[in-house]
């Protein structure tokens, strides 16, 4: 189990690095609308298409402005490189949280690949379909960090063949095969304990939590930004933001690729708790 935590993820310095200016936080809207559809599978093709995006040279001339923004690697000396193969990001399903029987636990979101710089330095790259492009693919986001990877690779460890999540309203990830629900991070071990949860327990305790704040809820009508225990009763606690068929929310101000250049997509916020928090419940 990785107890590490990752570092903030700071997605105002990812605009600053791309020469662009981010908008305000979209709580509550759905990032399809905004950006593109999202993955409907992580197969061999969408993996080999997101790890083409990556690698373009747009992309790794932006990873260079990206990783010298504080200045501890120059721009030219940065020699950004991918690493490994994308991996899919999955996150809490609303569907799930809300009781719908059948369904998964989580939903894919994106996938991401790991990109690594001459000093060490990590970042994800998130990438989804570009919308109308008939199979071309795109990088929204930059953050720092490699939590999908690491994540990814820990859940495979701990549970081969199972399905890797994140709960974004916590910032906890787990991996989740049959009935076993197993933490890979601190955030998950505070909510479900070291040796885990079963599937029906997990859902108990997500459906009491996020349950009346799902898409359609008082609660979203309202466009209250909290979401999860004490914090969202100071008004400070993460947003649930989704739609009713993806429950899919990404972080505000991510980068698109599109017209051969990285631009603003005013994508979704999702939690207070940590800058390198994603997005959704649902």
């Amino acid at each position: 189990m990785i107890s590490t935590s990752s570092p903030a993820r700071s997605v105002a310095a990812a605009l600053a690095a791309a020469g662009v200016l981010a908008g305000a936080a979209l709580l509550g809207s759905a990032p399809r609308a905004a950006a593109a559809d999202g993955p409907a599978s992580a197969g061999p093709a969408a993996l080999a298409a997101a790890h083409e995006a990556a690698t373009d040279a747009t992309t790794l001339d932006t990873l260079s402005r990206f990783f010298a923004r504080e200045g501890a690697v120059t721009e030219k000396a940065a020699a950004p490189r991918i690493e490994g193969a994308a991996v899919p990001v999955r996150t809490l399903s609303a569907e799930f949280v809300a009781g719908k029987p059948g369904v998964s636990i989580a939903s894919l979101d994106y996938l991401a690949s790991t990109a690594v710089s001459s000093d060490g330095q990590k970042a994800s790259l998130w990438t989804l379909p570009e919308p109308g492009k008939g199979g071309d693919w795109q990088v929204v986001n930059i953050a720092t960090g490699d939590d999908e990877a690491r994540y990814t690779a820990a859940g495979a460890r701990e549970l081969p063949g199972g399905t890797v999540f994140h709960e974004p309203q916590i910032d906890a990830w787990y991996v989740q095969k049959g009935d076993r629900v197993l933490p890979l991070d601190q955030d998950a071990v505070r909510a479900v304990g070291k040796r885990g949860t079963t599937l029906s327990a997990y859902r108990t305790r997500v459906h009491a939590a996020y349950a009346d704040k799902l898409p359609g809820s008082a609660y979203a009508r309202k466009g209250e930004a909290g979401g999860y225990g004490p914090a969202a009763k100071e008004g400070s606690g993460p947003a649930i933001a989704a739609t009713s068929t993806t429950g899919t929310a990404l972080t505000a101000g991510s980068l698109a690729a599109a017209g051969g250049a990285l631009a603003v997509l005013a994508l979704c916020g999702v939690t207070a708790l940590r800058l390198r928090s994603r997005r959704r419940t649902g």
